[in-house]
């Protein structure tokens, strides 16, 4: 069936309206302020290199005595969990009194490129861990580990298990290899050791290109097509910067820790293969006996479900609970249904442990 043909009358209207669009637009970008961020009240408790690890303020008079630590990826910013007042993970963890810390890698240099693996998971994580138990009083805590950083919290729960009370993880990976993963399609045939070799450290922009071409229709040129419509809503249209600035915003990766994460994990798919040494230690899921919770995105272009939920088969926890959360990889921390259900799930579900 041929596609209707537009009048010239309805033509000449469309390309009004957007005229009209443009210059409203003009006049919003003039007073469009840049994002903060994150938006909730935090302070800097202990630093190290790059690293900073935060504390937020509690938002209730007796917070769980058993703080939750996030354990963020490497590859981007820790404030989609903060983004905004109405749009804040932490700030439903906080409302639902929870104790939040939170560690902010920062951005490698030149200088970190050697970093490896265990440094991460053995030395920074495990001293952040630590400074959160002194802090806190408590032998364990908790830990909240989002999609990199839920790889990072299995790792380090199954390394120290005397440590991590009760464990959760978002949108993460475990078996690579799971159907259904372009990333990983194209991740296992990476030549990684030319890659680093040649940069040291692996440019941001670099793998967030690599992010954007998963879906290239739908997240470089489709929603800025939809930006249009939002040219003449102030709020809107700083709402749509706030996750430009993110989605934007990626640090250079550790060049050495790169490398051993693509082959480890992408490549190997040693994590349920149980495969993977940091330092001397073997890293066995099967000793992760503490209560996991696993929320996953059924819509994750990035994390396919199947590759989430591979998880109950490898650990050894006989208190194990998944959530599946009807969205994606970025919708779980950022939609408006997910602010409704995931912080007061997690909290719950923590409280009921702590």
């Amino acid at each position: 069936m041929p596609a209707p043909v537009l009048s010239a009358e309805k033509i000449l209207s469309e390309l009004h309206r957007f005229a009209e669009k443009l210059t409203a637009g003009a006049k919003t970008f003039e007073t469009l302020r840049e994002p903060p961020c994150g938006v909730s009240e935090k302070v800097a408790v202990y630093c190290e290199d790059k690293l900073t690890l935060y504390r937020f303020r509690p938002r209730v008079k007796r917070p769980n005595k058993v703080p939750v630590l996030i354990v963020y990826a490497l590859a981007n910013r820790h404030y989609m969990t903060d983004l905004q007042e109405d749009r804040s993970m932490v700030r439903g963890l906080l409302d639902a009194g929870q104790d939040v810390y939170l560690i902010d890698w920062g951005y490698p240099d030149e200088a970190d490129r050697h970093l490896e693996l265990n440094d991460y998971i053995g030395g920074y994580l495990d001293r952040c861990v630590d400074e959160v138990r002194h802090r806190s009083g408590r032998k364990r805590i908790n830990l909240l580990g989002i999609c990199q950083g839920g790889v990072f919290s299995l790792c380090y729960g199954a390394l120290h298990p005397k440590k991590v009370r009760n464990l959760v993880v978002m949108v993460t990976p475990v078996d690579f290899h799971a159907p259904g993963s372009l990333l990983s399609h194209w991740a296992r045939r990476l030549d990684v050791d030319l890659l680093v070799d040649t940069l040291g450290n692996v440019p941001g922009e670099l793998l967030n290109w690599v992010f954007l071409s998963l879906k290239p229709l739908r997240l470089s040129g489709q929603k800025y097509m939809d930006m249009v419509e939002l040219l003449d809503n102030p709020p809107a249209m700083e709402n749509f910067m706030r996750m430009e600035k993110w989605i934007h915003d990626s640090p250079d990766q550790a060049g050495e820790a790169f490398r051993q994460f693509l082959k480890y994990f992408f490549q190997a798919n040693g994590l349920v293969k149980g495969k993977i040494v940091l330092g001397d230690r073997p890293v066995k899921l099967k000793k992760l006996r503490m209560p996991v919770l696993n929320v996953y995105a059924t819509e994750d272009h990035i994390v396919p479900p199947a590759s989430s939920t591979a998880l109950k088969e490898h650990i050894g926890s006989k208190d194990y609970t998944e959530y599946a959360f009807k969205g994606g990889h970025i919708g779980i921390y950022v939609s408006g249904r997910a602010q409704k259900t995931i912080p007061p799930l997690i909290a719950g579900w923590l409280a009921d442990r702590s």
